[in-house]
C-alpha cells in the first residue's frame, strides 16, 4: 500500500472523528450548556444539529419538561394548634441552564436536596398562619399559590421556576386520629341516647294521650248508654203505663197469666201456698171480658 493511500485513509478517519465530536443534536425536550474545560461558554435552547470544538468543549444536557419532587409526609402545626401529616409535591422547570449549573452543578437530581427543603420550611411557615378549616376548602388553592411563589422567590438564584406546588395528602397524625374516632364515637353514641330518650317520652306521650283520650271517648259512652238506657227505661213506663190506664182488668189479667207461665214453664216448679191465695185467682176463675 503506498504512502499516499495510507495518508488519505488516516485523513479520513481524523476527518470522521473530528466531525462525530465537533456535531450533535438538542432534541425537542432538552437544553444544552457547552464547556470548556469546565468553564460555561454558550447555552443552547433551540432544538437541532450543532457545532462544539472538539476534545475541548463539553456538552451538559438539561430537561427542558416539567419534573416533579415529591416530599415525604411531614407533621407541621397549623394555625389552630391542629397537627397535620402533610404529603406534598412540587413540579418544576429548570429556565436558566447556566445559573443551575454555578448553583447546583451539571446534574438534574442537585436540585432535589435543596428544594425539599426551601418548600419544607415554607409549608410549615404558611400553613402556620391557617386553620385545619382553610385547608380543607376552597382556600387552600389560595394557600398553595403563596406557597409556591414564595418557593419562587428562594429559589430565584437557582435557575429554576416553581410551577406548582400541591399538598397530595394531608392526614391527622395517628394519636390525634383515634383520640378524633373516640370522640366521634362518644358523640354518635350521646346522639343515639338522645334519640331514643326523645322516642321513649314522644311514646309515653302518645300513649298517655291515647288513654286519655280512650278514657273520655269510654266514659261519653257509658253516660250515653246510661242516657238512652234512661229514656228506654221511661218510654217503657209511659207505655206501660198508658196500656194499663186503657184497660185495669186486661192488663192485671195479662200481667197474672206471665207470671203463671215465668213459674210453671219448666214444668218443675212446685210452690206451698194456701188454695185461696189471690196468684190462684185466675185458675180458681178465670178472668171475664169487660168490654167489647
Amino acid at each position: 500500500m503506498s504512502r499516499g493511500l495510507i495518508a488519505l485513509i488516516a485523513f479520513l478517519v481524523v476527518l470522521f472523528v473530528l466531525a462525530d465530536s465537533s456535531l450533535f443534536t438538542v432534541a425537542q425536550y432538552e437544553q444544552v450548556l457547552l464547556t470548556q474545560f469546565g468553564n460555561p461558554v454558550r447555552v443552547i435552547q433551540d432544538p437541532g444539529l450543532h457545532t462544539k470544538t472538539p476534545f475541548v468543549q463539553t456538552v451538559i444536557t438539561f430537561d427542558k419538561r416539567l419534573l416533579n419532587i415529591e416530599l415525604p409526609g411531614d407533621q407541621v402545626t397549623l394555625g389552630d394548634q391542629r397537627r397535620l401529616v402533610v404529603d406534598s409535591f412540587t413540579l418544576y422547570r429548570i429556565t436558566n441552564p447556566l445559573l443551575y449549573y454555578q448553583s447546583v452543578g451539571p446534574a438534574e437530581d442537585g436540585i432535589r436536596g435543596r428544594l425539599n427543603q426551601v418548600v419544607s420550611a415554607e409549608l410549615r411557615d404558611v400553613l402556620a398562619g391557617n386553620k385545619l378549616l382553610d385547608v380543607l376548602s376552597a382556600k387552600r388553592d389560595q394557600i398553595m399559590t403563596a406557597i409556591r411563589d414564595r418557593v419562587n422567590t428562594q429559589m430565584k438564584g437557582f435557575g429554576v421556576a416553581i410551577v406548582d406546588v400541591r399538598i397530595r395528602r394531608a392526614d391527622l397524625p395517628e394519636e390525634n386520629t383515634k383520640a378524633i374516632l373516640a370522640r366521634m364515637q362518644s358523640e354518635r353514641q350521646r346522639v343515639a341516647a338522645q334519640a331514643r330518650a326523645e322516642g321513649a317520652e314522644a311514646s309515653a306521650r302518645i300513649r298517655a294521650d291515647a288513654e286519655r283520650e280512650r278514657t273520655v271517648l269510654l266514659a261519653e259512652a257509658r253516660a250515653t248508654s246510661d242516657r238512652l238506657h234512661g229514656e228506654g227505661e221511661a218510654e217503657a213506663t209511659r207505655i206501660s203505663a198508658k196500656a194499663y190506664s186503657q184497660d185495669v182488668d186486661f192488663y192485671s189479667a195479662w200481667r197474672t197469666l206471665q207470671a203463671y207461665r215465668d213459674t210453671f214453664d219448666s214444668g218443675n216448679s212446685r210452690l206451698v201456698i194456701t188454695p185461696d191465695n189471690d196468684f190462684l185467682h185466675y185458675l180458681q176463675r178465670p178472668p171475664t171480658p169487660t168490654g167489647p
